[in-house]
């Protein structure tokens, strides 16, 4: 009997080991794995360091193993797009450029998801229910219906989590009024003067004759056809012309087109200016026109692409003259496309076009010796990771008061203050350190003038929806709500930001939706959040998978 019974004590006490094993075994397996944010230096990026800093520790106060990796930019940028199922997040920004003031990139591009294989959807974001939304403003010309849409949107992207949004930042500005006249000086709407119209216009008032301005980033590429950050934009949008630009109050007018006149609601007539020429000395056609709208079309530029698709054909009417007809109406077509696509030489690249069929690479990665365009400035040297010099291209229609645009790459934002004090640069475009100081230094010198505005862009952490636990929206929402958005803009922005909550900018009042009801709440809303959604956390206070 006695046999018997601890026989039976010892199956008992097996059963229960083996039960805490395997209960220790599957709790293992459970375990969110380590995950790794990617950020650029502290000393070329403080504001996205620091950010990144206080969410890596808010997601360790819920159980993640979490890390900050500093990369530079040019391998974070090469990792993030080229190699799309190897990271997990990583800080990024997007950029106020001028045809981002009609709602319709950020909206579409962004999200939908027929860009996510190559396009600026890197995240791998798909939601049928989002990408109609996405469609349907597009082609509702409408505008108050549209806005409801790109209202409906916001939402979305607010209920998804699609990004964990930070702030919109103050655009802070510092130039020389001692080197340039201050009327000569343009401000647009959500870019501050750092645009277009301040390098075509800014007027000297001495002896220095060039604009001088710096970036914490150097320039990828110089290429009509790929942009790969924010300073290949500056140069591009001045080396290439387009057929519109941006105005300073955000609407879109013809530039290289005299005239665009909307026959019906997919039929657009474009009048090409007469007499541009490319920096070569050619004389720009309506086939290089053409030309330019056609390339994207063919997949060889894959990132322009989706402003492209819309055109069903385009007529040569005669010399002058080319009529575009779209597949249906697209509300945001003179801004997203005809103010977007860059006008490029026929003779030059389609012979680069013919030889890149048969290879394995496409246009985005070919770099001109030197490039060609027809924009009001011409390429003189690029000499990597430390300057581009742009000259005033004198036969433009419209030329330039400066002699030379030139961009040196900065990243130190310390060194930048003494360059703008000492006169080594006279435009400073990028700063990204401590916003109070650059404010004291600008107060105790004369000789320069801060302009503030609330940006077009937006910073945020892009969480990689391929990559589990980035796939589960409850995951994303929990660390949206753990993101401090009003500490990041009063800590790391010292006040110089606005929270953000989503893609349109508060700078665009009309489009911008006031109630998208994003997740807040810190740490305790974040526990709530998982918890609901079946996660736990085991007795290291490690986060755990919900049970399959």
């Amino acid at each position: 009997m006695r046999r018997i019974f601890f026989f039976g004590l010892v199956i008992i006490l097996l059963s229960i080991a083996f039960g805490l094993t395997e209960i220790g075994y599957c709790e293992q397996n459970r375990v969110v794995r380590e995950i790794t944010v990617l950020t650029r230096p502290k000393a070329s990026s403080p504001d996205e360091f620091e950010t990144i800093t206080l969410v890596v520790e808010a997601m360790k106060k819920i159980g993640i193993n979490a890390k900050a990796k500093v990369m530079p930019w040019e391998q974070m940028a090469d990792v993030v797009w080229y190699d799309r199922d190897a990271w997990d997040m990583t800080g990024w920004q997007m950029t106020a450029r001028p045809e981002r003031l009609d709602p319709d990139e950020f909206t579409f591009n962004l999200f939908h998801s027929s860009t996510a294989e190559n396009g600026y959807n890197f995240i791998g974001y798909n939601n049928p229910q989002y990408d109609q939304v996405a469609e349907e403003q597009r082609v509702t010309i409408d505008q108050e219906r549209r806005r409801e849409l790109i209202y409906q949107a916001q939402q979305i992207i607010a209920d998804d989590c699609t990004y964990i949004f930070s702030v919109n930042p103050l655009v802070n500005i510092v130039y020389n009024n001692q080197v340039f006249a201050a009327d000569s000086i343009q401000e647009m709407a959500g870019l501050g003067i750092k645009n277009f119209w301040t390098y075509l216009n800014a007027t000297p008032k001495g002896k220095q004759k060039d604009l001088i301005l710096n970036s914490n980033d150097t320039v990828q590429a110089i290429n009509p056809l790929y942009i790969s950050g924010t300073v290949d934009s500056w140069v591009t949008e001045l080396v290439w012309d387009r057929l519109m630009r941006m105005a300073q109050d955000g609407l879109p007018r013809p530039w290289a087109a005299e005239k665009v006149e909307w026959q019906d609601n997919t039929t657009v007539k474009v009048v090409l200016r007469d007499g541009m020429q490319w920096h070569d000395g050619k004389p720009v056609t309506v086939e290089d026109v053409k030309f330019s709208f056609e390339v994207p079309k063919t997949g060889e530029a894959p990132m322009y692409k989706p402003f492209v698709d819309i055109i069903a054909q385009i007529d040569i009417v005669d010399d002058h003259t080319l009529v575009f007809n779209l597949k249906k109406p697209w509300a945001a077509f003179e801004t997203a496309s005809l103010a977007k696509i860059n006008l490029i030489p026929k003779h030059i690249w389609e012979p680069i076009i013919a030889d890149l069929k048969n290879k394995p690479e496409n246009a985005e990665s070919h770099q001109e010796a030197i490039p060609i365009g027809s924009g009001p400035f011409k390429f003189a040297n690029w000499k990597f990771s430390e300057e581009v010099v742009l000259t005033a291209n004198p036969l433009y229609f419209q030329p330039p008061q400066i002699e030379n645009w030139i961009a040196r790459f900065i990243p130190n934002m310390e060194a930048t203050l003494g360059m703008i004090q000492n006169g080594e640069i006279n435009f400073l475009a990028t700063y990204l350190g401590d916003k109070q100081l650059l404010q004291q230094r600008v107060e105790a010198d004369p000789k320069l003038t801060m302009v503030s505005s609330t940006d077009l862009g937006f910073r945020f952490l892009a969480p990689n929806h391929r990559r589990p636990p980035f796939d589960d929206v409850a995951f994303r929402r929990a660390i949206a709500a753990l993101t401090d958005r009003e500490l990041i803009a009063a800590l790391v922005w010292k006040g110089f930001a606005v929270p953000g909550d989503g893609v349109i900018s508060p700078a665009l009042e009309y489009w911008d939706n006031p109630n998208v009801n994003y997740p807040s709440g810190g740490v305790e809303e974040a526990r709530m959040i998982l918890k609901k959604a079946g996660y736990e956390w085991d007795s290291k206070g490690r986060l755990l998978y919900p049970e399959k």
